[in-house]
């Protein structure tokens, strides 16, 4: 029996859009983990820690889905297999968190304690990686241990 599409996990990667090289590096790390777990990476669609995980997923045969902020799929990093221009500017980190069963944060400025903010308020399990430091956010030791950890607590959900 072939899995569907519909049946894989969906996993949003949010973050930094001007990270340092390193968060750069752990976010593409991520999405390669994502990609070798055969889950889907969910994100903002754009640049940075969006652009890096999104990378990381596709190099390793992944899925990705961006959620833009403005009107035109054109905006979309090349690394997103799915556009969704959404015209919602920010308010479009809630579809993000939404179309996620849990959250992997890497880095972040207050767009991504926003998303983080929304995920545990309705519950999302949230695993971070040199992020904000709140309850209620699993730490990981790296790329390879969020994912796992992430995919532990959805399936345990």
């Amino acid at each position: 029996m072939a899995v569907e599409l519909k049946d894989l996990p969906v996993i949003g990667v949010v973050g930094s859009g001007e990270p340092d090289a390193r968060l750069e590096e752990l976010a593409e790390k991520v999405g390669m983990w994502i990609a070798h777990r055969g889950a889907v990476l969910v994100n903002g669609g754009l640049d940075g820690v969006m652009r890096a995980s999104a990378r990381g997923c596709k190099r390793h045969g992944g899925i990705t889905i961006g959620f833009l902020p403005g009107t035109s799929r054109r905006d979309a990093n090349p690394y997103i297999d799915i556009a969704i221009p959404t015209g919602m500017g920010e308010m479009r980190n809630i579809l993000i968190v939404r179309a996620s069963r849990g959250l992997i944060a890497v880095g972040g400025g207050y767009g991504t304690l926003s998303e983080i903010a929304i995920a545990l308020k309705i519950g999302k399990p949230v695993v971070g990686l040199n992020t904000w430091d709140i309850p209620g956010i699993i730490k990981a030791k790296d790329p390879e241990d969020a994912v796992d950890v992430i995919l532990k607590n959805i399936r345990d959900a």
